[in-house]
C-alpha cells in the first residue's frame, strides 16, 4: 500500500506567538492524515463505533521534530498503514513542506478497542484486510 497524503494548511490557532507550529500542532496534523486514510478506505470513526463498537486509541507514539512549520505553509502530511497484530496498526507518518523538507517524522501505534469497555479486540475483518502485513 503506497502513502496516503493529506494536504494541510498551517493556521493561526496551530502556531505560537511567533507564528511558528506549537509541538502538539504536528500531532494533530498527523492524527487528520489516519482518520482521512481510513476515511478514503470507506471507513469512519463514527460508523466503526457505530456499526462494529470499536474505537481506536493511540498506545505508542515516537515524533521527531526537524524542522519549524509557519503560519500559512502547506503542509504534506503521509501517513503509511501496516498491520501490527489483530488487534492493532502501525503509521510512520512525516510532514514535509512544499519544498519537500522534513519537518516531522513520527512512529504511531493505534490499539482497537471495544467501545463500552475499552478492552483491546480484533480489528474489523474488512478493514484488516486492507492493510500491508
Amino acid at each position: 500500500m503506497s502513502d496516503f497524503r493529506l494536504p494541510v494548511r498551517v493556521y493561526y490557532e496551530d502556531t505560537d506567538a511567533g507564528g511558528v507550529v506549537y509541538h502538539t500542532g504536528y500531532i494533530r496534523f498527523f492524527e487528520r492524515a489516519r482518520t482521512e486514510w481510513l476515511r478514503s478506505l470507506g471507513f469512519s470513526q463514527q460508523q466503526l463505533t457505530q456499526e462494529a463498537g470499536v474505537l481506536f486509541t493511540v498506545v505508542d507514539l515516537t515524533v521527531r521534530y526537524v524542522k519549524p512549520a509557519r503560519l500559512d505553509d502547506l503542509l504534506d502530511v503521509s501517513a503509511r498503514p501496516r498491520l501490527a497484530g489483530g488487534a492493532s496498526m502501525a503509521f510512520e507518518q512525516e510532514i514535509r513542506n512544499a519544498a519537500g523538507d522534513l519537518l516531522a517524522a513520527a512512529e504511531v501505534r493505534v490499539a482497537c478497542v471495544r467501545s463500552g469497555s475499552l478492552r483491546p479486540c480484533r480489528l474489523p475483518a474488512a478493514l484488516a484486510a486492507r492493510l500491508p502485513q
